[in-house]
């Protein structure tokens, strides 16, 4: 079992921006980028769609995924927020720069050979949520293929009627 802290100085906002931090070297690299990718949603979810779509390489999201991110995430900008280092739902889960994912791995995360099954850590959930990337033999490329990271955590306390 390994973990890798990924940085980013910045986080994008769009695709050329992603373009210029992307690196799908790694499934590592790229689970931590999909995070970093998700953060925008709140702010233009045109945007993310688009930089989603890139770090999906060939095979873009469906209808359904679009609606099942939708459904996730409105009104819930928290739930990305909390896998970057540093947050809680104390400090209503606010990542500072650098900006840190941390992505680690198990025994069982490349059973299945061209896919590997990495796991994020949200400060607001007790376990770590997972993220599936697939290779692409022929470019050496890691791309995102599900995002299972995407379900409800603790509220940040702020919006905690019982805190």
């Amino acid at each position: 079992m390994s973990a890798e802290l990924i940085t980013f100085e910045k986080l994008p906002t769009n695709l050329d921006e992603l373009k210029q931090i992307a690196d799908l070297s790694s499934p590592f690299k790229t689970a931590a980028l999909a995070v970093a990718v998700f953060n925008n949603y709140a702010n233009n979810v045109d945007a993310t769609i688009e930089m989603l779509n890139y770090i999906k390489g060939p095979r873009p999201l469906s209808q359904y995924e679009i609606q099942f991110i939708r459904d996730r995430l409105q009104g819930k900008a928290y739930v990305i927020r909390s896998y970057f280092k540093g947050t809680s739902p104390q400090n209503d889960y606010t990542p500072a720069a650098p900006y840190q994912v941390e992505v680690s791995d198990n025994p069982y995360s490349y059973t299945n050979e061209g896919y590997a099954t990495l796991w994020l850590k949200s400060s607001g959930a007790d376990s770590p949520r997972q993220v599936v990337l697939r290779n692409k033999p022929s470019t050496g490329e890691w791309f995102l293929w599900e995002a299972m990271f995407l379900g409800d955590i603790r509220i940040p306390t702020s919006q905690d009627e019982w805190a």
